[in-house]
C-alpha cells in the first residue's frame, strides 16, 4: 500500500533572528531557512538559536508534519534548508531522499548510539535524517491505587496479566487504551512485541520495509510478525477489552483514571508527570512487560527528525553554517530547549538527560538501552488502526490480523482525485518586504472584502505561504490557512484600533515582544500604518490611517480580527495578553479562515489585489 499522494501542504512563516555577519566570507551564507513541525519549537528552541548565532539571519518557518508537504515544496523548488518532521519514517520519506544531504561521515552523527542512528540508515548506507531526543512511551500506573489495595506494581508479563484480573474483580478496569486513534494502536501493537521487533530477524525485516521501492512489494515477514500478532491479541485479551472500549476517549479515559476506576493507561512519560503534579494521583511509568525483567522495554519516538537540503553542499561556507547549527541543536542544551520543559531521553552517546522521579521503575530499561523506537510509516499508523478495530470487533484473531495487514501493506492504493475549487490566476510571494508581505494581503483584503467589514487584522500569520498560481482542492486551500487561527467580529472605535495595534506591535512594559520577527507584524485590510524599526528585535507604533489619512478615532468601525491567541498570549510564546476591552467586544465568527477562503474563492472568484499595508521606517 505504498503511498505516493503529494499534497499542496503550505506553511506558517514565523520567527526569524536579526542579520548579521560573522565576517566577510558569510556575506553569501549568512541567511538560514528552517522548517518547523510545530510552533512548539518555537518555545525555547528557536529564540535560543537566535542568540546562539546572532550573525546569521534566521527564516524558522513553521511547516506541516507531513512528508507529503516536503515533497510539494519541492517540486515548487522552495524547500528549505534544514527540515524538521515529527511523523516519520524512511520508508514514507524515500522520495525525498535524493535531495537531502548524506550526513553519514559528520562528526554529528558519529554522536549517536548506532542502534539508534541504524534505523535512519537507507539501503546505500547514506543518513539523511537524524533523531531528536525521545518521547518515551510506556504503561502509566496509578501507585495511589496500588497502594490503596495493597497490590505490588508488576515487573512482568504475567505479574501484569494477574493485576489487571484483580482490578476487574474490583469493578476497576486494570488497563486502558484509546484505540479509537491511530498513534494508539500502533504503539500497543508494538509494544506488546518488542523483543520480537528488535530480534535480529525483526531488525532485518525493518531494513528491508523501510528500504522498499515504489512498487510497494514488502509486506510482513512470515517469522516475526505472526508472533507479534500472537502477543497482540492475547493483550487485547488479557486486558479484557471490548467492543465498547473503541468509543473510549482519551478525555474520557483520563478521568476515569483520576476517579480511581482505571490502574493503568498507555500515555508517555510527560503524561505521568502531568498527572502527578496537576491532579495530584501519584503516577509512575512502566514499560512494555516482556516474559521477564530482562524482556522489559520502553517504546520511544524522536520529537522530530532534522534533514539537510541536498543544495547546501553547492555553498561550502554555508553547510559550514548548517552543520554548526545543528551540533548546537544537538547538544545537552539544544536538546533541552528542544525538549522545552518536556521530559525526554537521548540517542546521543554525547548527551545526559536526568530521569524524573515518575521514571524510577524503568531505570533499569534506559541504563540497559532497551529503548525501542516505533516504526512509524503513514501506512502504518492507517493500517494498525483498521487492525486493531477488527480484532476487537471479533471480525477475526491473530492469523487473520497478520493475513490482514499484510495484504493491506502489499496493496497498490491509487491517489485519490480530488476536485479543483479554486484556480488561482496569479500568484503572490509570502515573503515578507518593507510593505508586508504580497500573499498574506492578497488573503486578508479577500476575506475582509467577503466578510463585508471595514477593517480586517491577521496577527501570529493568518496564512501559510506563497499563493501559488493554478488549481487548488479544498484541502489544499485549507492548508494555504493557518489552522490554528480564530475569526472574531467586533464594533471598534478607531481609537479601540489603534489600541490593538498596540498590543500587536509594541513591547510591554515587563519586555514581551508580540513581534519577535518581522513576519509576526501584523496583516491588515481596509488600513494602512506605519513602524518603526528599532533594530534590536522591536518594533514602536507610529500611526494608523485609512486612505492616506490618520484614522478618525470616535468612528466606529465593523473589525474582524483573526489569529493564533495561544501564541500571541502564552507566555512562553510572546507573552501579550490582549486588552480586556478589545476581548469583551469580541464575538466569534463560526467558521474557521479556511473555510471562509473556500467560500469566498468559489464559482472562479480571484484573489483581492495586495495592498502596502504596513510601512517600516529605520
Amino acid at each position: 500500500m505504498k503511498r505516493r499522494i503529494l499534497t499542496a501542504v503550505i506553511i506558517i512563516t514565523m520567527l526569524s533572528g536579526l542579520t548579521g555577519c560573522r565576517g566577510s566570507d558569510m556575506q553569501s551564507s549568512n541567511e538560514v531557512t528552517m522548517y518547523l513541525w510545530d510552533k512548539s519549537m518555537c518555545k525555547e528552541l528557536t529564540p535560543w538559536l537566535e542568540e546562539q548565532f546572532p550573525e546569521i539571519k534566521f527564516n524558522f518557518v513553521v511547516g506541516n508534519n507531513s512528508i507529503d508537504y516536503y515533497n510539494y515544496l519541492q517540486e515548487h523548488g522552495e524547500l528549505p534548508d534544514i527540515i524538521t518532521c515529527r511523523r516519520f519514517s524512511l520508508n514514507d520519506a524515500a522520495e525525498l531522499s535524493e535531495h537531502l544531504m548524506d550526513m553519514s561521515k559528520t562528526q554529528l552523527a558519529g554522536t549517536f548510539y548506532s542502534s539508534y542512528i541504524g534505523n535512519n540508515r537507507d539501503s546505500s548506507g547514506a543518513i539523511k535524517w537524524l533523531p531528536m531526543c525521545a518521547e518515551v512511551d510506556g504503561i502509566i500506573a496509578n501507585r495511589d491505587l496500588f497502594k490503596k489495595y495493597g497490590v505490588s506494581l508488576p515487573e512482568n508479563y504475567e505479574e501484569f496479566v494477574r493485576v489487571c484480573s484483580f482490578f476487574e474483580e474490583k469493578g476497576i478496569t486494570g488497563f486502558a487504551n484509546d484505540y479509537n486513534q491511530d498513534y494508539s494502536c500502533l504503539e500497543a501493537m508494538q509494544g506488546s512485541a518488542i523483543p520480537e521487533l528488535m530480534s535480529p530477524e525483526g531488525t532485518r525485516w525493518r531494513e528491508e520495509y523501510e528500504s522498499e521501492k515504489e512498487d510497494g512489494s514488502v509486506g510482513l515477514d512470515e517469522q516475526v510478525w505472526p508472533v507479534v500478532f500472537e502477543k497482540f491479541e492475547q493483550f487485547l485479551i488479557d486486558t479484557c477489552v471490548k467492543p465498547e472500549d473503541l468509543n473510549l476517549l482519551f478525555n474520557t479515559e483520563k478521568q476515569l483514571y483520576l476517579d480511581g476506576k482505571v490502574a493503568m493507561v498507555r500515555g508517555t512519560v510527560n503524561d505521568c508527570i502531568v498527572l502527578k503534579s496537576e491532579n495530584g494521583i501519584d503516577s509512575v511509568m512502566l514499560p512494555y512487560f516482556g516474559q521477564t525483567r530482562e524482556d522489559n522495554w520502553l517504546l520511544t519516538y524522536p520529537i522530530y527528525q532534522i534533514a539537510v537540503n541536498k543544495d547546501v553542499e553547492d555553498d561550502p561556507q554555508k553547510r559550514e553554517v548548517i552543520m554548526e547549527i545543528l551540533d548546537a541543536v544537538f547538544s545537552t542544551e539544544g536538546q533541552k530547549r528542544a525538549a522545552a520543559g518536556s521530559n525526554v531521553l537521548t540517542y546521543n552517546k554525547t548527551v545526559e538527560m536526568s530521569l524524573p522521579d515518575s521514571m524510577e521503575y524503568v531505570e533499569e530499561c534506559v541504563e540497559k538501552n532497551h529503548l525501542y523506537q516505533r516504526l512509524a510509516s503513514t501506512e502504518f499508523f492507517a493500517i494498525s488502526m483498521k487492525v486493531t478495530e477488527n480484532i476487537i470487533n471479533g471480525k477475526y484473531g491473530a492469523e487473520g490480523a497478520y493475513k490482514d495487514f499484510d495484504a493491506q501493506l502489499k496493496a497498490p492504493e491509487e491517489p485519490a482525485e480530488e476536485d479543483i475549487v479554486a484556480v488561482m490566476e496569479k500568484g503572490y510571494d509570502h515573503n515578507f518586504t518593507v510593505h508586508g508581505s504580497q500573499a498574506a494581503s492578497a488573503v486578508a483584503n479577500t476575506m475582509r472584502n467577503y466578510l463585508n467589514t471595514d477593517v480586517l487584522i491577521g496577527y501570529s500569520s493568518i496564512i501559510s505561504s506563497s499563493v501559488y498560481k493554478g488549481g487548488y482542492t479544498a484541502q489544499q486551500l485549507n492548508w494555504l490557512m493557518c489552522g490554528r487561527a480564530t475569526v472574531r467580529k467586533a464594533e471598534l472605535t478607531g481609537e479601540q484600533i489603534t489600541e490593538v495595534m498596540d498590543w500587536l506591535v509594541n513591547v510591554k512594559e515587563d519586555g514581551d515582544n508580540p513581534i519577535r520577527h518581522h513576519t509576526l507584524i501584523p496583516v491588515v485590510s481596509g488600513m494602512e500604518y506605519t513602524i518603526r524599526d528599532n533594530e534590536d528585535g522591536t518594533y514602536t507604533l507610529k500611526d494608523v490611517t485609512m486612505n492616506g489619512k490618520a484614522i478618525d478615532e470616535q468612528a466606529v468601525y465593523t473589525v474582524t480580527l483573526m489569529g493564533d491567541d495561544n501564541f500571541i498570549e502564552a507566555e512562553i510564546f510572546c507573552g501579550c495578553p490582549m486588552p480586556e476591552n478589545i476581548r469583551t467586544a469580541l464575538k466569534p465568527v463560526d467558521q474557521v479562515p479556511a473555510a471562509i477562503l473556500t467560500e469566498a474563492l468559489t464559482d472562479g472568484a480571484q484573489l483581492e489585489v495586495p495592498t502596502k499595508y504596513v510601512t517600516i521606517r529605520k
